[in-house]
């Protein structure tokens, strides 16, 4: 698995989980990480004033965290902000030393290895109302908790007017979404992925 794809709605049938299922579609070494099948504490019940046993359904979403290559969130906007599923999974999963830390002088480092990322953002907010509404929560995931976390490069990607949207929109959305989630594994494949995929093939053909 190259990728991680965080689908941050708690609605199964919902048009995020959707889109999030067709960008790991198309990426083609992708994990989709719902968070509404973990079984977590969402509260940061002490702050960060005493450590919270972390669940182990959270120890294997973090090892997930650590070991990919590009990071995907797919979320909706709700009263200017995300989910308190995903905002929960957040406080929980992102902690001091293990996904980033301060260096002496106060600065934040990040220390997730992931060097790519995407933020999926869907709302109901028409397009034309984005200069006076603004949408804080791309300011929030992408430079507040990505980048923070080290992930350097994010691209955000809007899907406005969700309520009103018609059939056709909705599938060019998740056409979109399976392109994107294509040329992140294009460039998400090693040399030696794409070598033995070469090599696999050859026995195929040959067998």
């Amino acid at each position: 698995m190259t990728a991680l794809v965080i689908d941050g709605h708690p609605d199964a049938l919902s048009l995020t989980a959707a889109v999030a299922r067709r960008y790991a579609d198309g990426h083609g070494d992708a994990r989709v990480l719902a968070l509404r099948e973990l079984t977590f504490d969402p509260n940061l019940r002490f702050g960060y004033r005493q450590r919270m046993t972390l669940e182990p359904d959270l120890v294997e979403a973090k090892r997930a965290l650590q070991e990919a290559d590009t990071i995907v969130i797919a979320t909706p906007l709700w009263w200017g902000s995300v989910p308190a599923l995903l905002k929960g999974f957040f406080d929980r999963a992102l902690l001091p030393q293990q996904e980033y830390r301060y260096s002496d002088l106060g600065l934040p480092q990040g220390l997730l290895r992931a060097r790519h990322g995407r933020l999926l953002v869907l709302a109901d907010t028409p397009w034309y109302l984005v200069p006076f509404t603004g949408l804080p929560a791309q300011t929030h995931v992408a430079r507040g908790t990505m980048r923070f976390c080290g992930i350097r490069s994010v691209r955000t990607h809007r899907m406005l007017g969700v309520k009103g949207a018609d059939e056709a929109t909705i599938t060019r959305w998740l056409d979109r979404a399976e392109r994107l989630g294509a040329a992140d594994g294009r460039r998400d494949r090693t040399p030696q992925a794409i070598a033995a995929e070469a090599a696999s093939s050859s026995v195929v053909a040959t067998s």
